[in-house]
């Protein structure tokens, strides 16, 4: 009788409210009712995930410990960031020793559409440490065909690599935690604005922020209109001079916190467009689940891009004219039939995920 290989998907869980921490939520609810072990360095237990979810502090070396007592022959799907995206000088050579003595398969899930651009500013290195990483990778599971070419070109990864868009199916029956009061006021302030803009990221440049902002300060004094925003900070990180930049005295705009991810279809619905403002993006899960809750999406014209009107980043003119097309009633995007074309993606990307991780019927 041959025996199964133990699957392990080891990331961060929210909060913080991230892209990759939100995917891992979503992922681990499904790949743990197949009997794969979650490991989390971040965050808190999901409510309604089957199984234990095993917290390791990765600063204190828990997931090393943790590999030595259960990683023996393992397959372990790697949804962290300092074993590549941002190799870590101490955390990278210990994984790797522990992969030499473990023999476990190294299944790299990589979702950060930043890192093609962010590696031509690494120091030597930490390309070094980059290169190490990618010769110990056995596949990848990456998030589009740009990631896909730009391994095997710059990278020069020859094993296999699956490309699978990180969007998953919304939880059927969600778990709502209640909003606290100050969120609460907030959302009601926004709420009895004339009209609403609702955008989500963090207080970074890259994230696009004053962009929105500055595009709604000059609709408002154009038109006279009552224009709420409403920014969704994740709360990952933050540019404190960045921020200040973007409030000065801006009474009409609301700022929300590691809101659950739960509460944001309910966001998103109340809102008459969302706008997703980033540089850079592998694929933009916020976006798509705008669409989900029947909201039109402008975005820069990275990551996912239809079904939404698009404009470069940064071109404040350009995003004006498509908030102002959203509230004239002049969209002309089917938003049910996009919604439809994402709900149905979403499944089966589910079921590619969890045949990656676990091997499918052909784990070995």
């Amino acid at each position: 009788m041959v025996t199964k290989r133990l699957s392990i998907l080891f990331g961060p869980l929210p909060p913080p409210f991230g892209g990759v921490a939100v995917f891992m939520s979503a992922l681990a609810a499904a790949a743990a009712v197949r009997g794969v072990q979650i490991w989390a360095y971040a965050g808190e237990r999901q409510e309604g995930h089957a199984g234990e979810t095993h917290f390791v502090n990765h600063r204190r070396f828990e997931h090393i410990w943790r590999l030595f007592r259960q990683g023996r022959a393992a397959r372990i799907a790697d949804s962290t960031y300092f074993h590549l995206e941002y190799p870590h000088p101490l955390l990278l050579p210990l994984w790797l020793l522990a992969k030499s003595v473990l023999r476990f398969r190294w299944i790299k899930l990589l979702h950060d559409g930043s890192l093609p651009v962010r590696f031509e500013t690494f120091a030597p290195s930490r390309r070094l440490l980059f290169h190490i990483a990618i010769r110990g990778i056995d596949e990848f599971v990456v998030a589009n065909r740009d990631l896909e070419g730009w391994l095997r070109r710059v990278a020069k990864f020859e094993g296999n690599i699956s490309v699978v868009p990180p969007l998953l199916p919304l939880p059927s029956n969600p778990t709502k935690p209640s909003l606290d009061d100050g969120l609460s006021k907030k959302l009601a302030r926004f709420s009895a604005r004339g009209k609403r803009v609702c955008a989500l990221g963090v207080f970074i440049p890259e994230y696009g922020f004053a962009h929105v902002a500055d595009a709604i300060q000059r609709l408002r004094e154009e038109s006279g209109q009552d224009i709420g925003l409403l920014l969704i900070d994740a709360r990952f990180a933050d540019d404190h001079d960045y921020r200040a930049t973007v409030l000065k005295a801006r009474d009409w705009l609301e700022i929300v916190e590691n809101v659950p991810h739960t509460h944001l279809p309910q966001l998103f619905s109340g809102s008459d467009v969302f706008v997703r403002a980033t540089k850079h993006e592998s694929l933009g899960l916020s976006r798509v689940e705008a669409l989900w809750a029947g909201t039109p999406v402008i975005a820069t014209k990275v990551g996912e891009t239809r079904g939404m009107l698009l404009y470069e980043f940064g071109d404040i003119d350009a995003l004006c004219d498509h908030i102002k097309a959203v509230f004239d009633w002049d969209c002309e995007v089917d938003i049910t039939k996009w919604a439809d074309i994402f709900r149905n993606e979403a499944e089966e990307n589910l079921e590619n995920y969890l045949n990656a991780i676990t091997g499918g019927s052909d784990a070995d």
